[in-house]
């Protein structure tokens, strides 16, 4: 009984994000990260519009393109929809320098998408995310409307999908 109530009152501060949840206001900066060009990284932006926010390993990097490369060809209108991808420099055995060469052949593939270092692991901390895996969320106007850990399945491609569609779109209701 004593664990259980532990863990009951541990978790009452450790905060996940969640479905319907507005995502905790932060900013990467200097030793904790930011923007590739050494800029700090603002959550502010999320409250603009919608965005498919990734949290990623680099060394689980490629775990969800299929859906990605489904939401490239949509085409959404980019006024309305942005993209995020925020990774985790902790995560990963690899070295810096071949980091930022994976994360500029990203950057070529996907130029419109926003790419953020995290170096001290801020948002397994303050967001609640999955450390050593691939998150993928969809956030509107700071608020998640889907949130999943690891491999998407074909559903739930077809959910994220439908779900990322209707919020760009403004028929989320």
């Amino acid at each position: 009984m004593k664990k259980l109530s532990l863990f009951f009152v541990f978790g009452l501060f450790v905060w996940a994000a969640q479905v319907g949840e507005v995502l905790p206001h932060l900013v990467l900066e200097g030793q904790e990260g930011g923007l590739m060009d050494g800029r700090a990284f603002d959550s502010q932006i999320l409250s603009s519009k919608t965005f498919l926010v990734i949290y990623s390993d680099p060394d689980k990097k490629d775990l969800n393109d299929e859906f990605f490369h489904k939401v490239k060809k949509a085409h959404f209108d980019r006024s309305r929809y942005g993209s995020i991808a925020i990774v985790n420099m902790q995560a990963t055995w690899l070295p810096s320098f071949l980091l930022q060469a994976i994360l500029k052949k990203k950057q070529k593939a996907y130029p419109d998408t926003i790419y953020v270092k995290d170096k001290k692991k801020v948002l397994v901390k303050k967001w609640g995310l999955a450390d050593n895996d691939q998150v993928v969320m969809i956030v509107q106007k700071g608020k998640v409307l889907f949130v999943k850990n690891g491999k998407l399945s074909p559903k739930e491609q077809m959910r994220a999908f439908e779900i990322l569609r209707r919020s760009v779109n403004g028929t989320n209701r």
